[in-house]
């Protein structure tokens, strides 16, 4: 089962540290994806939840698209992931039960029925076996499963 970092959280949720890139740096030195929230601004490209706040470029998304599941956060940043890194792992969604990731996953919302090709979101600590046919897990609760 693939463990995905949400916003790069392994201990629970951190706002004030998540999205961060040397926090998506230990994530992914642990053995773990991450889940990176994306903008793309007239000012550059930035990581953020609930808006555009630690600048990166494109060497630093190089350096971590083969772990990463980039969550678009304005239709700028979708449309330079499918303009310029089409071989990345990106999604956009909002209130959806689903979306469709570039590469063919279903990014699934909490509760919702799952398959072999679901990455299931989950807000609390839980028992991760429960998921066991799913793709993926994405959680701020790794650390310890």
């Amino acid at each position: 089962m693939r463990r995905i970092a949400h916003r790069a959280n392994v201990r629970g949720s951190n706002p004030f540290g998540e999205n961060n890139p040397v926090d998506i740096g230990a994530a992914i030195c642990s053995g773990y994806d991450v889940e990176i929230d994306i903008w793309v601004t007239q000012d550059g490209i930035f990581l953020g939840h609930d808006e555009p706040k630690h600048p990166v470029d494109e060497t630093f998304l190089n350096d971590v698209k083969e772990e990463s599941w980039f969550h678009c956060k304005n239709i700028e940043a979708l449309n330079y992931f499918v303009t310029s890194m089409p071989d990345a792992k990106y999604f956009w969604h909002q209130n959806d039960d689903y979306t469709l990731t570039s590469n063919g996953y279903i990014w699934t919302y909490p509760g919702k029925k799952i398959t072999d090709k679901s990455i299931i979101v989950l807000t609390e600590p839980t028992d991760l076996s429960e998921y066991k046919d799913a793709y993926g897990v994405c959680t701020d609760y790794l650390e310890g499963f």
